[in-house]
Parts: structure tokens; sequence; C-alpha cells
């Protein structure tokens, strides 16, 4: 009978092993897909921005479109080179709130309505789940290397446009 109990304690060791095991298996199997499914290339177009007083800056930017897309946006990315940026497109004017959720690069984000006028600046912090939050209804939301904007002298009011 004691043969019995300490056989039936191994096996329920055993299985709950084995669970743990499958369970980190899963959670590998996850997160390595999590990881391709950011890692996909996206479409670039070249951005104008043209200041108030009609000179222009460009940005070279990836375009999140897709849901998809736009839940990965930079997460994961450790350089992102300087005029260069990501380019969120919605379909209707909303307020927008973006985090840094497993973001590790400072960004700064513009919120640009559907005429293109970039309407907030703000900067983010690097993991910060903290929400920035547009002050108005936009359309777009243009994130690039933190201190680009003040850096190129763009600022709110200024006009984003690209073909």
């Amino acid at each position: 009978m004691n043969f019995d109990i300490m056989k039936s304690i191994i096996v329920k060791k055993m299985c709950k092993l084995i669970s743990i095991r499958r369970f980190f298996v899963v959670l590998l199997i996850i997160f390595s897909s999590c990881q391709f499914f950011c890692d996909s290339k996206l479409p670039e177009k070249t951005l104008t921005i043209t200041r108030s007083d009609g000179t222009t800056a460009t940005v070279y930017a990836e375009i999140a479109e897709k849901e998809k897309d736009q839940n990965c946006g930079y997460m994961g990315r450790k350089k992102i080179p300087d005029g260069t940026g990501m380019l969120f497109i919605f379909k209707k004017d909303q307020v927008l709130s973006f985090w840094m959720k497993n973001t590790p690069h400072p960004l700064s984000i513009a919120y640009i309505d559907s005429k293109g006028k970039i309407r907030d600046i703000f900067d983010m912090k690097p993991y910060s789940l903290a929400p920035i939050t547009s002050t108005v209804s936009v359309r777009y939301a243009l994130e690039v290397p933190q201190g680009w904007f003040k850096k190129n002298d763009i600022n709110v009011g200024d006009i984003v446009s690209w073909e």
C-alpha cells in the first residue's frame, strides 16, 4: 500500500512537471511569434514638414496603417536613425493615446489632424506605460527619435504632407 501511495505521488509530480514544461514551451512560442510578427518590413514614404515660415524638413517614415503594425510600432527597436520615423494612419479622426511599452528608444510624437496640421508634440520615455494622449481628435501620429522635432524647429501648427 505504501508503494501505491508513493507511485501516485510520483505520477502527480511528473504530470505537474510536464505541465510546467508545456507551459514554458507555449510561452516561448508565443513570445517568439510576437517578435517575428513585429519584425515585418513596413512600407515607407517620404514626409515633408512645412514650417510656419515656409521652409521644409524631410522625414523618411515607415507607414503603420494595419492594426497589427500599429500595435507593434517601435517595440523592441534599440536604434532609430535620425531623420526617420513611423507614421500611424487611422481610418477616422479620434483622440489618440500611445505608450512606450517594450520600446527602449526615447521618442517624440506629433499628433496630426486630417488636414496634416500638427496639433500636439510630446516626448515619451522608454518603457513607460503612461498614456500620451492627444488633446484633440486627430487622424495621424508621427513618432521620431526624441528631440528630432525640436532640433529641426518643427512646432505645433506646422503641416505634414506626403504622396
